[in-house]
């Protein structure tokens, strides 16, 4: 399946950015932040019935992923560091 989801496009970024903010759980804010992080990636123009995420190894996943992660927790007050 071409838009099969994977595991190591969410896994690396959301632990890394619970990891750098030493979040003290991953609640669904993160997760949504890391869906979308994802979804935004692809450009509006490039969305076609077989590319709705982008692939496994595009080098931005996992800092997109991070980020929207560690602000998720800092905005829902689970972060522990800045």
């Amino acid at each position: 399946f071409p838009n099969q989801i994977n595991n190591c496009l969410g896994f690396p970024g959301i632990f890394r950015g619970a990891l750098d903010v030493r979040a003290s759980v991953i609640n669904e804010e993160m997760k949504l932040a890391a869906a979308h992080a994802l979804a935004d990636l692809i450009p509006p123009a490039e969305l076609r019935a077989d590319r709705i995420i982008t692939e496994v190894m595009d080098k931005r996943v996992v800092p997109a992923v991070a980020a929207a992660v560690a602000e998720a927790a800092r905005k829902t007050g689970v972060a522990r560091k800045g």
